[in-house]
């Protein structure tokens, strides 16, 4: 029976396995407080890097906004599938992939914050506080054990995941062929906005088996180099989560 099974392709037993080859006495031994201390790193660097596209997000500067916001994105991509490849490098670039990702981001909340800035001018701060504090429940429901990570749930969790995933390059696929289904960030259906919310239900629950696959790796003793791999995953669905709440935020403001 697997260990443990995460719905982020970045952290799966798979992963944690591989590395058990390695000399763990050469690397030292992954801990979980020294993956979350990581993950606040890597989260300084996200947040700093943000801030500056945000801060340059004018009429005027409009257009280099949007260009770092593109290099974050295919930037950010492009480093996340090396790391899945290469986990031993993820100490020298996941900082790289935050930074990136941090650019994209900064640039996405510019721009749903200049859409809707008459409407609802704190969504991008209410969209932060809110992924905050989904991101702190779950952790707490996870360390105080008051919801387990039993292999049924993370089958559900992992099955919706997919099934997500594959809902979204549907919809991507039909739109390059012209068919609009909805369900975008202006689509303020009862319809669209309940899937919102499920999709939101299952991105915090990613957050529970990330966190087990954090405390697996470390009580297999993994080499010190996973602790950064792990937070890096840890921060991909962090990310994702976020991204689906400015989503839903967007949703219920585009119905008033």
């Amino acid at each position: 029976m697997a260990l443990f099974n995460s719905g982020n392709p970045t952290l799966t037993e798979k992963m944690f396995d591989k590395t058990l080859n390695e000399t763990s006495q050469a690397f030292g031994v992954m801990t979980v407080r020294g993956t979350l201390n990581k993950f606040g790193f890597l989260m300084l660097m996200l947040m700093g890097s943000a801030m500056y596209v945000w801060s340059i997000s004018t009429p005027e500067t409009q257009s280099t906004a949007n260009t770092l916001m593109l290099v974050g994105m295919i930037g950010g991509f492009i480093l996340a599938i090396v790391m899945m490849f290469k986990p031993s490098l993820a100490s020298y670039i996941a900082p790289a992939y935050a930074i990136l990702e941090g650019l994209a981001i900064g640039g996405i909340s510019a721009y749903f914050n200049a859409i809707f800035a008459a409407k609802y001018p704190n969504m991008i701060l209410h969209a932060v506080g809110l992924t905050m504090g989904v991101a702190i429940a779950m952790f707490l429901l996870y360390n105080f054990r008051i919801i387990n990570v039993t292999d049924r749930l993370k089958s559900i969790i992992i099955s919706a995941t997919l099934g997500i995933a594959l809902f979204y390059f549907i919809v991507w696929i039909l739109r390059l062929f012209g068919v609009n289904m909805g369900f975008g960030a202006n689509d303020g259906s009862l319809l669209s906005i309940g899937i919102s919310l499920f999709v939101v239900g299952i991105a915090a629950a990613n957050l529970l088996l990330d966190f087990d696959s954090i405390e697996k790796g470390a009580e297999m003793g993994a080499p010190k180099y996973m602790e950064w791999y792990g937070a890096f995953g840890l921060l991909v669905t962090l990310i994702w989560l976020y991204l689906e709440i400015l989503k839903l935020l967007s949703k219920l403001n585009s119905r008033k």
